[in-house]
């Protein structure tokens, strides 16, 4: 019997309500936190591992000449963070052969914030919330996203040599237009890694992105502690929450990055046994 598990209920889904899965667990200092999320089925292509393998060939290949290269990749994703936590069905992946069976309860249409950031070892650029001309809150589209790269992203490159970092997104198709490649390449050269750009980034691969296997699922866990009432309030929380990262707990996600190069080479492509966390 599939478990149904209530909106209220999103963020204490545990490794018991899955089965034999296991929650990909951080520790730092005092803090600990596990990422986790619910399953709608999604499959794995025939073709996910060979890619996955290449990339990770591609990645250590990179880091046996430049030591710290995964240290100046800027990794980047959105996330929707729902005013009741309601979860995306879009965005909330188990990668897994089979299907644990776990159902969501939802409204029709909950209000949501779309949020971009992009993380590294040196920090992160963000977050950029998607508004219209009017201030309302929107989803994310081609253009949208040309010109939050235009006049967010790009600006806050300044303080940094760019010639030495890389920038990575997934294959959504709002990242993946010509007129968005072309854009990044106009910063980034050769240094792009995403479906269509020099470098490929192999699809349906979270657990590969930090912002994936880490941030989403992190800030998510705090954001709504003390239950906003309003888009603002719950904006103001994100905010507070990215702001407060330090520095030492993101060089500890970036160096959990290899680890995780190695184990997909290991295991010839497969994705990784944790549950992968994405709402």
């Amino acid at each position: 019997m599939p478990q149904l598990i209530n909106n209220s209920d999103w963020c204490m889904v545990t490794s018991q309500s899955l089965g034999n899965h296991k929650p990909d667990v951080f520790y730092w200092g005092k803090i600990s936190f596990q990422v986790i999320c619910s399953h709608f089925g999604l499959a794995i292509h025939q073709n996910d591992h060979q890619a996955r393998r290449r990339f990770v060939e591609w990645a250590q290949n990179e880091i046996a000449v430049v030591p710290d290269f995964h240290k100046r990749i800027l990794f980047s994703d959105e996330a929707h963070f729902w005013f009741n936590g309601y979860v995306n069905k879009q965005n909330c992946r188990i990668w897994s052969e089979a299907n644990p069976q776990v159902y969501v309860e939802t409204q029709l249409h909950p209000e949501k914030l779309t949020v971009w950031c992009a993380l590294w070892a040196g920090g992160i650029i963000g977050p950029y919330f998607f508004k219209n001309d009017e201030g309302h809150n929107v989803t994310v589209n081609g253009d949208r996203y040309r010109a939050m790269i235009t006049n967010f992203f790009i600006p806050e490159l300044n303080n940094h040599d760019v010639q030495e970092l890389w920038f990575q997104q997934d294959g959504a198709t709002c990242h993946t237009a010509r007129a968005t490649i072309d854009l990044l390449k106009d910063t980034f050269g050769d240094r792009l890694i995403s479906r269509f750009g020099p470098v490929n980034w192999p699809p349906r691969s979270c657990d590969l992105t930090p912002l994936d296997y880490f941030l989403w699922g992190y800030v998510k866990s705090l954001v709504y502690a003390d239950k906003p009432q309003t888009l603002d309030h719950l904006e103001d929380n994100i905010r507070r929450v990215i702001a407060d990262l330090r520095p030492q707990m993101l060089e500890k996600v970036i160096e959990n990055w290899t680890s995780r190069l190695d184990y997909i080479r290991a295991s010839r492509g497969s994705h990784m046994p944790e549950i992968i966390f994405k709402m």
